[in-house]
């Protein structure tokens, strides 16, 4: 089973939710958590980054459906 557009959406969606959630805390950070910005802004970037890379992998080509279309019954 290859990748397909689908599990492409289902990674991005999470992975830029979350990468902005953290970036959003490393923003706010006030009082005692001001202490872990630098990771919150890490793993920000870093699952914003893996979402869009997840984007760029090549989708294989639909091999079954465009070399044999099957003809709709009764022709």
């Amino acid at each position: 089973m290859g990748l397909n557009r689908t599990a492409k959406g289902i990674v991005l969606v999470p992975t830029l939710l979350l990468g902005g959630a953290f970036l959003a805390a490393a923003t706010w950070a006030d009082g005692p958590a001001e202490s872990n910005r630098g990771l919150a802004i890490g793993l920000g970037v870093f699952l914003m980054a893996a979402g869009l890379l997840a984007q760029l992998l090549p989708e294989p080509a639909r091999e079954a459906e465009d070399a044999d279309p099957v003809p709709p019954p009764g022709s």
